[in-house]
């Protein structure tokens, strides 16, 4: 089975502010327990969505009902910085979420979460700032990312945004998951292992 190319993510928006947004906020240690990721969602922001003393909601943007659905994250500098954890990536996107625009992302939450077919996009701080107010104005506007002409559209109002080229090229051909690509080419891979001098 083919992997789908991805060339844009679409749809609506939330604003989750803030430099240096770790691994550890995004999905507590806690959560790294489970044996599958599939229920990974419900720990996204855990700790800063709930008082940790009375476990009430913080009004956090993620429980803000103006932005129930959104699929679009925007953030601030360095996102996803801290712990390799592959759990922060894969809350995110079991949450819904299918694209962030961020300043920029350390390196290792960025390739797990391309990895996922997740595309992380670079926004300038201005822009963020732009596009998270026009999503508190107007919670419906809808933002499109494109891979292919690396734009992002707010409503009416486009802004440059980048990528590493090699990341961008494996989302637009569909080569982002290495796992499908092995699993893909596995009559090649038997060829090559039998070539091989050794057994």
């Amino acid at each position: 089975m083919a992997i789908e190319p991805i060339k844009a993510v679409k749809g609506t928006g939330v604003y989750v502010p803030g430099a240096d947004i770790d691994t550890d906020r995004i999905i507590p240690a806690r959560y790294l327990k489970c044996v599958t990721f599939d229920d990974l969602a419900e720990g996204l922001f855990y700790d800063v969505r709930f008082d940790p003393e009375t476990g009430e909601p913080t009004n956090h943007p993620l429980d803000d009902e103006r932005f129930k659905g959104a699929s679009v994250l925007l953030s601030g500098i360095n996102f996803g910085c801290g712990s390799s954890r592959e759990h922060a990536p894969q809350s995110i996107l079991r949450f819904g979420f299918k694209g962030i625009i961020a300043e920029s992302f350390a390196e290792i939450f960025f390739g797990n979460s391309t990895g996922l077919g997740m595309p992380c996009v670079c926004a300038s701080r201005a822009d963020i700032e732009a596009m998270g107010a026009a999503v508190e104005a107007d919670p419906s506007v809808q933002i499109d990312i494109d891979l292919e002409n690396l734009k992002a559209t707010c409503g009416d109002t486009s802004y440059d945004i980048s990528m590493p080229e090699s990341a961008r090229e494996a989302l637009l051909a569909g080569r982002w998951d290495s796992i499908a690509e092995l699993l893909e080419n596995d009559a090649k891979i038997d060829v090559v292992a039998e070539a091989l001098p050794y057994v």
